[in-house]
């Protein structure tokens, strides 16, 4: 039987109160916003969109959309310390629908969260990022690295120490094919190249890597 129009009308009373007293908020400003948008127009308008082509970058070519400032920033750590995990999406929108010919032709491989750090907040948000970004090209993603040694964080750390002393990673399957690393902030390069330093150790080939964000190359 068909549902009353009045009762309708009466369910979605409360959504539509609550959006009017708690409207969504841009995630990077945090100001109220009218946009279904995770990015209010202002703040859509502040990201730094970086050129077409791929940057030449320990020893890989890297392609990111935006550089990792002011809104791309706060989206970034938003997925990883706030758990907002929709924001892959939106990440891997952006990295497909700009992403040069020939970059997402391969395989994706994403970089490993530390174990600890991916039992803590339930999740590897460059694997999340990879998935989107499958999810949008068809590409399967392949489980081929997993972290070795210690789990030293990277953020914070001066340019000078992320090169001297990257995280260390191993492959656990080998292969002759091409596949591209995935990430979700791209600053040195340091992490990426130690990445595709174990894929060709056995055997992968990996010249390309995409990213959400990229520290700009001034």
């Amino acid at each position: 039987m068909a549902t009353p129009a009045s009762d309708t009308n009466a369910e979605s009373a409360p959504v539509r109160l609550l959006s009017l007293l708690a409207p969504p908020l841009c995630t990077a400003c945090r100001l109220p916003t009218r946009s279904a948008a995770v990015l209010c127009p202002a703040c859509t308008r502040a990201l730094e969109h970086l050129g077409p082509a791929p940057v030449p970058l320990a020893g890989l070519d890297v392609w990111a959309p935006v550089a990792y400032e002011g809104p791309a920033r706060a989206l970034v750590r938003y997925l990883k310390f706030h758990g907002a995990t929709a924001l892959a999406r939106q990440m891997a929108a952006a990295i497909v629908a700009g992403a040069p010919a020939g970059v997402l032709a391969h395989p994706l491989v994403a970089v490993p969260s530390p174990p600890a750090r991916r039992r803590r907040r339930g999740f590897c948000h460059a694997g999340l990022l990879a998935e989107a970004i499958a999810a949008r090209t068809g590409l399967p993603v392949l489980p081929l690295l997993e972290r070795a040694g210690p789990a030293g964080r990277q953020v914070g750390r001066a340019r000078s120490q992320r090169l001297r002393t990257p995280p260390r990673f191993r492959s656990v399957g080998t292969g002759t094919g091409a596949v591209v690393l995935v990430d979700d902030v791209v600053t040195t390069g340091a992490t990426l190249a130690a990445c595709a330093r174990a894929l060709r150790q056995k055997g992968w080939r990996c010249g390309h890597a995409v990213a959400y964000a990229r520290t700009p190359v001034r």
